[in-house]
């Protein structure tokens, strides 16, 4: 088995262990969002990102999209289960609309458990992750010292592309989802891929200080588990980032996703408020915002907040240092 082949096979095995416990509950897709389902998918779709980069583009997009569409669905579980958790006990949060977040957590739940029959991700033949097995074991694969030389040349091309990305966003971001958001994912994908890829990517340690990276060098950053690599194991060829760098790209992934979390508060109550009370998207944010006890601007400031880490961030051309160890 090649090693490309057998990081697949490592999650492959681990999705199939959830989705056979989940198959013999009452509500399957409840039990793979409550039992971190969401990472196996989230994994296994990283892969297929990376390697359709690599060769065999067609073939790996196919289960990168099918992999897409359950870590979408269990996003979307999570986005409204944490709503109602949020604001279970609030007295300022109308019943309709606590209702709202509660209803459309089941209705998610349900389209899930639609797509894991139907895609015969479970049931009395489960084929899915088979037929994946069976379609990648015919894929291009490269020999390690080549295919670490591979997943180089596409960190410096994420690298260029999210730069790029950033330039279009313009000087202060106006949007939350499709700036704020969308590159916090781009950023977040060059996190992913040593997790995914199991050893093959190791951090580094630099003998160069370099003090303008030292406010990104937070405890809760250096000590998070998220940035503990796997061990290299039998890799005999591996990626080596910086460490302190990498570290700078974990500190800006979790500042904008604190940022995200509160727009995506307001956001969230802004679409309740206007089904439940048929409100117009304006009044509907101004009254999300007072239910919230938040600045009338305060989106604004959100969007300047991120505007701000991200321009700081790019300008110090952290990402090219992590790779240029």
């Amino acid at each position: 088995m090649t090693k490309g082949l057998g990081k697949f096979e490592y999650y492959f095995i681990l999705l199939e262990s959830i989705l056979q416990k989940a198959e013999r509950t009452k509500n399957p897709a409840l039990y793979l969002y409550q039992n971190d389902g969401r990472t196996k998918a989230f994994m296994l779709e990283g892969l297929a990102k990376l390697y359709a980069e690599l060769h065999n583009k067609r073939k790996f997009t196919k289960i990168k999209e099918s992999y897409k569409a359950i870590e979408d669905l269990l996003g979307k579980i999570d986005h409204y289960d944490a709503f109602a958790k949020n604001f279970a006990t609030s007295k300022t949060i109308p019943a309709a609309v606590k209702k709202y977040f509660t209803d459309k957590k089941a209705l998610h739940i349900d389209e899930l458990n639609k797509i894991l029959l139907r895609k015969k991700w479970i049931g009395h033949s489960p084929t899915r992750t088979d037929k994946q097995r069976k379609r990648i074991k015919k894929a291009d694969w490269q020999k390690p010292e080549a295919e670490i030389a591979s997943i180089k040349k596409e960190y410096q091309n994420s690298i260029k592309s999210i730069k790029e990305f950033h330039n279009e966003c313009g000087t202060t971001f106006t949007e939350m989802e499709t700036q704020v958001h969308e590159i916090r994912r781009k950023l977040r994908w060059l996190s992913i891929y040593p997790h995914a890829l199991q050893g093959s990517i190791q951090l580094v340690s630099s003998k160069i200080k370099d003090k303008i990276i030292d406010k990104y060098l937070t405890k809760e950053i250096v000590s998070s588990p998220y940035n503990k690599m796997p061990v290299k194991g039998n890799n005999e060829f591996v990626l080596t980032l910086n460490q302190n760098y990498f570290y700078a790209l974990s500190f800006v992934i979790d500042a904008l996703g604190n940022i995200k979390d509160q727009g995506l508060q307001i956001e969230g109550l802004t679409e309740a408020l206007m089904v439940t009370e048929k409100l117009t998207k304006e009044a509907a944010i101004k009254k999300a915002l007072i239910i919230s006890k938040l600045k009338e601007n305060q989106i604004g400031l959100l969007l300047k907040e991120a505007s701000t880490i991200c321009k700081t961030f790019f300008d110090e051309n952290n990402l090219e240092k992590m790779l240029n160890n």
